[in-house]
């Protein structure tokens, strides 16, 4: 029931992963962009660490509504999940990022002047950085470079979605299994969040209300001046979904019950809304059958080891 056709393994087959070729990823590379990712030293006020933002038991995320990296004057948006980050071409919802190694430096939290000479001074870091990437120093690009990799390994491929994609029939429940026909069919999910990562990597408008007291977010339009991106955020992808709540670039929604409503409705603000959002006059069955469809691209729990940081 509802399987992938047969031959499409778009559903099914893991694509190959986009490593860049001057940063293979390799275990000293991974273990030590572990340590960098999980060290409140790198930044400035030497408590907020990568993990502060994209912890691994609240999806790779941090479950706020808006995030701690807001910039002043700027509008407030969700931490974005990092599940799967590795297959993202463009990064950040308003797409200002074209790599994970240019997300890292730019980060507001990563003071470089400092960074360097505090990382610096830490034998193990200098013994860990000697062996990842010899020769090239503790260096703003060798951290970045690290960071990164480690992100690379941040990757949901054993979901009950994907069992039930190889062949296992009782991986999901059917109710699920029914939420998948909707996915692809009426609910029209797929036309953005496509293919393996469920996302289409573009900027779409679905017509997201901004909060009372929050200030109104024109998103892709920052960076590209075309009306049909204002308003418009990148597409998510859905894997380990629920586990990254609340949702939405402004964190308006905790659950996916609500999430499936602003669909239902086709968005709530009309302006420049993305052609794709129509009603779709789900029934309450339907509603509950894609919200179990998108559980089934989460794991039962995320389990992971914190590393030990350097002394």
């Amino acid at each position: 029931m509802a399987l992938a056709a047969p031959g499409d393994d778009v559903y099914r087959k893991q694509p190959p992963l986009p490593v860049p070729a001057d940063n293979a990823i390799t275990p000293m590379r991974v273990a030590l962009g572990k340590a960098l990712f999980f060290d409140p030293r790198l930044s400035g006020p030497q408590w907020v660490s990568c993990a502060t933002c994209h912890y691994p038991s609240l999806g790779w995320a941090d479950g706020l509504a808006t995030g701690f990296g807001d910039e002043p004057g700027k509008p407030s948006r969700a931490s974005p999940s990092l599940v799967n980050v590795a297959y993202s071409k463009i990064l950040m919802w308003d797409g200002r990022r074209s790599s994970l190694e240019d997300q890292v430096l730019k980060s507001r939290n990563m003071k470089v002047a400092g960074m360097e000479g505090r990382i610096s001074a830490i034998k193990g870091y200098r013994d860990l950085f000697e062996h990842a990437y010899p020769g090239e120093g503790i260096t703003a690009n060798s951290i970045a470079k690290a960071i990164a990799t480690f992100e690379r390994t941040i990757i949901s491929a054993d979901t009950p979605f994907d069992r039930w994609q190889k062949g296992e029939k009782n991986a999901v429940n059917d109710s699920a299994k029914r939420g998948f026909s909707l996915f692809r069919g009426k609910a029209k999910c797929d036309v953005c969040h496509e293919g393996y990562n469920f996302t289409d990597d573009g900027f779409h408008n679905i017509g997201v209300k901004t909060p009372a007291g929050m200030m109104e977010d024109v998103g892709r339009f920052e960076q590209r001046k075309v009306q049909s991106m204002k308003g418009a955020f990148k597409t998510p992808g859905l894997r380990e979904i629920a586990h990254s709540a609340p949702y939405m670039h402004n964190g308006i929604y905790k659950t996916l019950e609500e999430v499936v409503d602003h669909y239902d409705r086709g968005g709530d603000v009309k302006n420049n809304l993305d052609p794709n959002m129509t009603s779709l006059n789900l029934t309450a069955q339907e509603k509950t059958d894609l919200v179990e469809f998108m559980k089934s691209l989460s794991s039962k729990s995320i389990d992971f080891a914190l590393p030990r940081l350097p002394q």
